[in-house]
């Protein structure tokens, strides 16, 4: 049993994990250590250095981010707060080591050109070759694969309106702790924030918007659920002509997709909670002028809008079945 076990271990491709300690790191960890092709090499904290905590079964020692073996690993995750991630990435690649950055530094409209942008289902053929996977934010997740069929068979009405509200669950705000975020502050409460248009995100998704060659303007709302985990976004669409099938363009482009179901049913957060799936439905909207959809996607915050997609790239870069350790 030994001996089978050693082999089984050899065997697997080493990964390391920058930013272990926060919830898309530990959900990293967690899947790694279940993966059937990957073992965890190291896993890196600052605060939390030195701290053993239970994740996918097993036991992990989180160690400070100067010690880690980089060299080691064929591949790293880089779950490193956004401004801190991007000098790591640098290093970490200096040793010609592959990464997937789950931080905003390297995704577009941030400046950086010429990085794979990992959307798996629409980038596959470039994230499979890739040396550097920028891994998407969680709400452009949500909206962009959304509106890929939409806008890839140029059925949006030419300068139109999209209009996005989406509603997260706390996580999507990370571990640190925020008189904001306690349990007596979320709970029974529901807000919006980065409200007129500001969050973050939304450079991420009108820079793809731009390369996809789409003449629309987005306005993005986030919302804070009092749930833990889990992403619901509605996006108002106008057409540029009426579909006879909402939902054709959505079965055509994605309906051999793993990770994406296409409903005629509203997704809610218990469809997709611990699942690496987008699930999205569209519906027309009553009472218009012009013809207009109404879409819905749900994911998992966590995992298709973070350490899931992380893997999912990460299997394709290593030459791994795409659905390689990844919850369905």
């Amino acid at each position: 049993m030994v001996v089978n076990y050693y082999a089984l271990c050899v065997n697997k491709t080493p990964v390391g994990v920058l930013g272990a300690s926060g919830y898309a790191g530990r959900e990293l960890c967690a899947l790694i250590q279940r993966h059937p092709h990957l073992r965890l090499a190291f896993a890196t904290a600052n605060d939390q250095r030195g701290a053993t905590v239970r994740l996918g079964g097993s036991d992990v020692t989180f160690v400070a981010p100067e010690d880690a073996p980089i060299g080691d690993a064929e591949l790293v995750f880089s779950a490193l707060p956004h401004g801190a991630s991007k000098d790591w990435v640098s290093r970490v690649r200096d040793l010609g080591v592959r990464v997937v950055d789950l931080s905003a530094d390297l995704r577009p409209g941030n400046g950086c050109e010429g990085i794979a942008y990992g959307l798996t289902e629409i980038n596959r053929s470039l994230i499979a070759g890739a040396e550097l996977v920028a891994n998407p934010g969680c709400y452009p997740t949500s909206i962009l694969v959304a509106l890929a069929p939409l806008i890839e068979r140029q059925l949006v009405a030419s300068d139109a309106l999209i209009v996005a509200n989406s509603a997260s669950g706390v996580t999507g705000a990370g571990n640190a702790p925020k008189r904001e975020y306690l349990f007596a502050e979320v709970a029974e409460d529901y807000r919006a924030y980065g409200i007129g248009n500001t969050h973050r995100h939304l450079k991420e998704m009108q820079a793809t918007l731009g390369t996809w060659g789409a003449n629309a303007d987005l306005v993005f709302t986030p919302h804070l659920l009092p749930v833990a985990r889990g992403i619901l976004s509605t996006i108002t669409v106008p057409l540029a002509t009426p579909l006879a099938d909402p939902l054709l363009p959505w079965r055509e482009r994605y309906g051999s997709e793993p990770f994406i179901e296409v409903t005629p049913e509203t997704p809610s957060l218990h469809d997709v909670v611990h699942r690496n799936v987008v699930r999205i439905s569209a519906i027309p909207l009553a009472g218009t002028r012009r013809p207009t959809l109404l879409v819905t996607s749900a994911i998992d915050n966590l995992l298709k809008g973070a350490a899931g997609q992380a893997v999912q790239n990460a299997n394709l870069m290593l030459g791994v079945a795409e659905t390689a350790g990844l919850p369905v």
